[in-house]
């Protein structure tokens, strides 16, 4: 997340009532005087100042990364690299991978022993529109599933699957659907010399008695392949060594500091009721959305009773109280309605995949009843590599220290003008351990492109904070050049711009050859309609996203908040296309983690890419 994005854009969401140092503590001094008595409030008052100093004082010593290898200046045409640090929780080394685990098979085989009976894989069956309740297998059903699948695959002489990935055709033997197969399919295969099976079918003919093969850690379990954000797809070898250790960092972390469709996943969320859950910033962004919702629909009393709780909870969180103890009475009577919508058991919420907006984060961890974690990690890292620790409040906004399997350093990005030597240290994050890939598939070019001294390159920009956790503030590859030589960091300036309440997507687009900015949005279908009925503008949605001056209305928008939140002159837009149907997977526009796939999306928007420039620069002209 970035930083100027990310300060500002709690600063901002403070100003409404929900944030900030200085808004929130002015409000919730004020409040506390009319409702729980000014006798009330000196008290809390104090206490609040003893629980402050003592916080302040712990804080002072607390660390959450130790050093273990010293910074180098730049030479030989390579830039500065800061000191090396590890997680405080792998001070004394690494951690060790157990001797006894080989392979993830291990892990579930021995789940399957452990726990044979426990329900593993759910799903509801939908009927007529309508999702009944779920249905689940065991980790013994699974497990007599995967032996009869694997035995049925080996029947056929399929030995390594990967042999099958240079010459598909030729090792095809068997097709097998996961619907029903019809005899004139069947008929078709045959004449091909090809079997051809449904699921049930195929699974009924292995044998759950079959002899494993013996795994070792550095076989390769997986190639994996990466979004293709960039560009092409890259198949990311990855080892059984990987994975385990992958696995046993997050077990090790979780006992260490666990002490306590997006449009249909609520409903599932309440029929399921997890104790973990797992997400993208793009789903909590929209349970945030949801709940406001409901909060500024409801009554004048209920709405500054919510605040109240909130402010009260928030500043506690802040002071060092953990979420439970924060504020017991408001999370009973104000926010109990929202856990009970997240299912009423969730103890651990987990965002990863892309930064998670600051007053998202703020939001989800006062009210949901549960810590939140954020992570970072890349396919090449096999996942996490670094995580918040739960219940540590300071960290939020950050992803947390490195997990204990992995070291990480920062290395100067002159040109950006990042100095992973200066007191605030940044630069690019670099990561070597157990966890790291073993290479890109058939490309050693890219393999030693990205891999320097035994460094990793992630190519992301971090930035250490004083308690040794790390911020993501940038990304190397998503910057350009204006014409009048300004560096832009456009994934800074999308989050910025998504701060706006008009906005659901954006795609910031600008090159070397133009001097100024322009951007596809999805907007807000609610706000926009609010504006046509109030300038009596008729037409449906894709009618309005068409109109002149709904793209003015937009555009001028989008140039206010960017403006609250200190963009440059440059960083402005100059024109906007608005799009009434969201950035989809189908349309391969985003990635599977909701990311944007820039090189589609230009390819996509091409046409109307040019005419903003077009139009922009003509009235430029005409002023």
């Amino acid at each position: 997340m970035e930083s100027g994005a990310v300060g500002h854009g709690g600063a901002r969401w403070g100003a409404v009532g929900h944030d900030g140092e200085e808004h929130g503590g002015e409000q919730w001094g004020a409040m506390g005087s009319n409702a729980v008595g000014s006798g009330g409030a000196r008290l809390l008052g104090k206490t609040r100042e003893r629980r402050e100093l003592k916080i302040t004082n712990r804080r002072m010593t607390e660390m959450f990364t130790v050093k273990v290898g010293e910074p180098t200046p730049a030479s030989g045409g390579r830039p500065s690299a800061g000191p090396i640090y590890r997680s405080i929780y792998a001070k004394d080394g690494l951690m060790q991978l157990p001797q006894e685990i080989q392979s993830p098979w291990d892990f579930f085989s021995g789940a399957v022993k452990k726990y044979p009976k426990n329900r593993m894989l759910g799903r509801r069956q939908v009927t007529d529109g309508k999702a009944g309740d779920y249905e689940w297998q065991t980790y013994e059903e699974v497990h007599q599933k995967v032996l009869r699948v694997g035995s049925a695959i080996r029947s056929f002489g399929v030995k390594p699957i990967l042999a099958a990935v240079q010459k598909c055709r030729a090792h095809l033997k068997a097709i097998v659907s996961f619907g029903d197969v019809t005899s004139e399919l069947k008929t078709e295969a045959e004449k091909l010399g090809l079997s051809c099976f449904s699921w049930e079918e195929f699974s009924s003919m292995g044998n759950q008695n079959m002899d494993l093969p013996k795994k070792h850690k550095d076989e390769i379990c997986t190639i994996m392949y990466t979004s293709g954000t960039t560009g092409d797809p890259k198949g990311v070898i990855i080892t059984n060594r990987a994975i385990i250790a992958g696995v046993s960092t997050t077990d090790h972390l979780l006992e260490e500091t666990d002490k306590v469709d997006i449009r249909y996943l609520m409903e599932d969320v309440k029929v399921m009721k997890p104790t973990i859950f797992c997400g993208v910033p793009r789903v909590y962004d929209r349970i945030h959305t949801g709940i406001n919702q409901k909060i500024q629909s409801g009554g004048m009393i209920a709405k500054h009773l919510f605040q109240y709780a909130y402010n009260y909870k928030l500043i506690n969180m802040r002071n060092g109280l953990k979420q439970h103890e924060a504020s017991p009475f408001f999370d009973k009577i104000v926010f109990s309605k929202i856990k009970e919508g997240l299912g009423g058991r969730i103890r651990l919420m987990l965002a990863g995949a892309a930064p998670l907006p600051r007053h998202v984060e703020e939001f989800m961890r006062v009210t949901s009843g549960s810590v939140l974690v954020q992570g970072y990690g890349l396919t090449e890292s096999c996942s996490g590599c670094f995580t918040s620790i739960a219940n540590v409040f300071s960290m939020i906004g950050t992803v947390g220290p490195p997990v204990t399997t992995i070291e990480a350093r920062l290395e100067s990005v002159p040109e950006m003008g990042y100095d992973a030597l200066s007191d605030m240290p940044r630069g690019e994050i670099c990561l070597r351990g157990h966890t790291l890939f073993s290479g890109y598939y058939k490309r050693p070019d890219l393999t030693e492109e990205v891999f320097s001294d035994g460094w990793f390159h992630t190519g992301d920009i971090g930035e250490w904070q004083p308690d040794g956790t790390m911020k993501i503030i940038d990304r190397k590859k998503n910057i350009f050049k204006l014409s009048q030589g300004e560096y832009v960091a456009v994934e800074v300036l999308e989050s910025a711009y998504m701060q706006s309440p008009h906005v659901a997507s954006v795609w910031v687009y600008g090159n070397s050859l133009e001097a100024f900015l322009v951007a596809v949005v999805v907007p807000e279908r609610q706000t926009l309609e609010e504006w046509a009925a109030a300038n009596n503008k008729p037409g449906d949605f894709a009618e309005l996203c068409n109109d002149v001056k709904a793209r003015g209305y937009i555009l001028d928008e989008l140039n206010k908040a960017g403006k609250k939140l200190g963009l440059r002159g440059f960083e402005m837009l100059k024109a906007v296309h608005l799009e009434p149907v969201p950035f989809s997977i189908e349309k391969d526009l985003i990635t599977p983690t909701f990311k944007l796939k820039r090189p589609q999306l230009l390819k996509y928007y091409k046409d109307h890419i040019d005419r903003m420039y077009k139009e922009a620069k003509e009235r430029r002209i005409a002023v």
